[in-house]
C-alpha cells in the first residue's frame, strides 16, 4: 500500500508510486557554502591548514575540499562546548520550553532547506534524492519535532521513604556529549544523537564521517540561524583515528555516541573507558533475519525483504541480510525475488526514477565484489546480478543468492550491499535457533499470518527490534537500538531520554515539631 507522498507503508519508495508532482527538483549547480570546522557559532580552517577531499561516488569526481580537523581543533570544540555548559551560561538560562522551541525552529529551518539538504546527502553519499528526501530529511524533521516536545516534560519523581524525609530525583543533563556519525546515514544518525541530547540541555561536539561530510556542516550554518547559543553545537570533520580518537578519549567528554562498524565501536568503547569511563551508547553493525512462513502475504514479503536488503544500496545496518523462507514456498519466493531484483533501476542518484545509486566508495565496492565471490565459491546460487555494472564506476547489478546455507560468509559477515541471501527452513524451532545463531542482535523481520506464530517468534529473537509483515518501519517515538555485538543503548523515543541525562537524588531532612 502506497501512502500519498511516495512511500510504501513500510516507509520505503514504491517503485508503483509515481513520482508526486509537487516533488521538487535536485540542486543540479549546487555551490557548497559550508566545508570548515564549526565552532562557537564561527566557522575556522583547521589548525594544522590541513583539507581533505570528499567525493560524488556517482561520478567519482571531488565535489569540495573539507577542513581536516583533528586532536588540536577538538580541544577547542570541547572547551567551547564545555564553556557552553557552564552555570549562568546563555545556553544554561534558556528554560525547557525553550530549548523545545530552539528544536521547532531548527526543524523549520531544516524543512526550509529540504532540497538543499537531500540534494547534498545525494551528490556525497550517492543514495537517490528521492529517498534522501522522502525518507532521510524526513526522518531529521519528525525527530527534530518529536524532541522539541519533550524538552519541557523530563521529570523526575518523589519517592517514599521514611516519613522524617522528603525525598525526589532530578534527571539532569550529563553535560559535554559526543557524537561519531556514520556514512550511510550522515544527517539523519546526527539528529538522532543532536535532538534527545539538546532537549535534555547538553552541548555537543559532532565529527561526522569523513567520506560524507556535507550535510553534517550545513546543519551549523542552521543551528547559528535557529538561535542556539554558541558553544552548543560544534561541528569537526576529520579522520577517524585522529578526531574521532580524540573525541573518544577526550577527559572533558563526559558520554559519547557512536554509529557505526562493530569493530570501530570496540575501539570507541575502550578508549572511552581507558580515558574518563565516559558514558558510551553504541549502534552497530547487524546480520538481521527476516523470516518468512508459508502462510504469509506472498508479495508482500517479497517486496518487503526486497526493499529491506537493496534499500540505500544495502548499506544499513538494518538490511534483511538473511532471508529465511519456509521450504514450501521457497522455489516461488525466490523467482519473484529474483523478478524484482533485475527491474531495480540503477543509475544517476539525482534522477527521480532511480532506485539504486552507487556504493560510497572504492573500498566498500571492492568489499561487496569479495563477498559475492566468496558466495560463488561456497555453492552458493547465484540467481542474478553478482557483477560491476560496466562503465559506471561503482555501481552494482542487484544481486541474489540462493541456496545459501549458514556456514557462508555470506550468511555470516555483514556485507553491507545489494546482495540478498535466501536460505531455506523446515520448522519455526529450527529457524529461530538459526536466525539467533550469530554475534548480532539489531532487527528482525517476521512475516505470517498467524498471531501466534508472529507473537511467539518476535519473543524468541534476540533483536532489538521485531517487525511483523513490514520492514524498516522506523518512527521517531520508538526505540531503536541493539542486543549482543549490534550496540548497547537505545536511540529514539523516550527511552533515549535516559542515554542523555543523569539522575541525581535529593534527600531532605525535615524537621519535626515536637510540642
Amino acid at each position: 500500500m502506497a501512502t500519498t507522498n511516495g512511500t510504501t507503508d513500510n516507509g520505503l519508495p514504491d517503485r508503483k508510486t509515481p513520482v508526486p508532482s509537487v516533488l521538487p527538483h535536485p540542486v543540479r549547480d549546487l555551490d557548497v557554502q559550508y566545508n570548515k570546522i564549526f565552532i562557537n557559532n564561527e566557522w575556522h580552517s583547521s589548525t594544522s591548514s590541513r583539507t581533505f577531499p570528499t567525493y560524488n561516488p556517482a561520478t567519482r569526481q571531488k565535489i569540495c575540499d573539507v577542513d581536516e580537523g583533528d586532536k588540536a581543533d577538538v580541544d577547542r570544540a570541547v572547551g567551547a562546548a564545555r564553556a557552553a555548559f557552564e552555570r549562568g551560561s546563555p545556553w544554561r538560562q534558556v528554560d525547557a520550553t525553550g530549548r523545545g522551541r530552539l528544536l521547532q525552529k531548527l526543524a523549520d529551518l531544516v524543512e526550509r532547506e529540504r532540497v538543499m539538504l537531500a540534494t547534498l546527502e545525494s551528490i556525497d553519499t550517492g543514495k537517490p534524492f528521492l529517498h534522501a528526501f522522502l525518507i532521510d530529511l524526513e526522518g531529521c524533521i519528525k525527530t527534530l519535532r518529536y524532541y522539541a516536545g519533550w524538552a519541557d516534560k523530563v521529570q523526575g519523581r518523589t519517592i517514599p521513604v521514611d516519613e522524617s524525609f522528603v525525598c525526589f530525583t532530578r534527571h539532569e543533563p550529563i553535560g559535554v556529549c559526543g557524537a561519531i556519525t556514520p556514512w550511510n546515514f550522515p544527517l539523519l544518525m546526527l539528529v538522532w544523537k543532536l535532538a534527545p541530547a539538546l532537549c535534555c540541555g547538553n552541548t555537543l561536539v559532532i565529527k561526522p564521517a569523513e567520506q560524507a561530510p556535507l550535510t553534517s556542516l550545513y546543519i551549523g550554518s542552521l543551528i547559528k540561524e535557529a538561535g542556539f547559543p554558541p558553544g552548543v553545537v560544534n561541528i569537526v570533520p576529520g579522520y577517524g583515528p585522529t578526531a574521532g580518537a580524540a573525541i573518544s578519549s577526550h577527559p572533558d567528554i563526559d558520554k559519547i555516541a557512536f554509529t557505526g562498524s562493530t569493530e570501530v565501536g570496540k575501539l570507541v568503547q575502550e578508549a572511552a573507558s581507558k580515558s574518563n569511563l565516559k558514558r558510551v551508547a553504541l549502534e552497530l553493525g547487524g546480520k538481521n533475519p527476516c523470516i518468512v512462513f508459508a502462510d504469509a502475504d506472498l508479495d508482500l514479503a517479497v517486496r518487503c525483504a526486497h526493499q529491506g536488503v537493496f534499500f540505500n544500496q544495502g548499506q544499513c545496518c538494518t538490511a534483511a541480510s538473511r532471508v529465511f523462507v519456509e521450504e514450501q514456498i521457497y522455489q516461488e519466493f525466490v523467482k519473484r525475488s529474483v523478478e524484482y531484483a533485475k527491474k531495480r533501476l540503477v543509475g544517476d542518484p539525482l534522477d527521480a526514477q532511480t532506485e539504486q545509486g552507487p556504493q560510497i566508495d572504492q573500498e566498500q565496492f571492492d568489499k561487496i565484489l569479495a563477498f559475492i565471490e566468496s558466495g560463488k565459491k561456497e555453492g552458493a546460487r547465484l540467481e542474478c546480478g553478482g557483477s560491476a555494472i560496466e562503465d559506471r564506476g561503482l555501481f552494482l547489478h542487484p544481486t541474489v543468492f540462493s541456496e545459501v546455507t549458514d556456514n557462508m560468509r555470506i550468511a555470516k559477515e555483514e556485507i553491507f550491499g545489494p546482495v540478498q541471501s535466501i536460505m531455506k527452513f523446515r520448522s519455526i524451532e529450527e529457524v529461530i535457533k538459526r536466525a539467533n545463531n550469530t554475534d548480532y542482535g539489531l532487527t528482525a523481520a517476521v512475516f505470517t499470518k498467524s498471531l501466534d506464530t508472529a507473537l511467539t517468534v518476535a519473543s524468541a529473537l534476540q533483536s532489538g527490534t521485531v517487525w511483523v509483515n513490514c520492514y524498516n518501519a522506523l518512527h521517531a517515538q520508538a526505540p531503536f537500538g541493539g542486543f549482543k555485538m549490534s550496540g548497547n543503548g537505545r536511540e529514539l523515543g523516550e527511552y533515549a531520554l535516559a542515554e542523555y541525562t543523569e539522575v541525581k537524588t535529593v534527600t531532605i531532612k525535615v524537621c519535626q515539631d515536637n510540642h
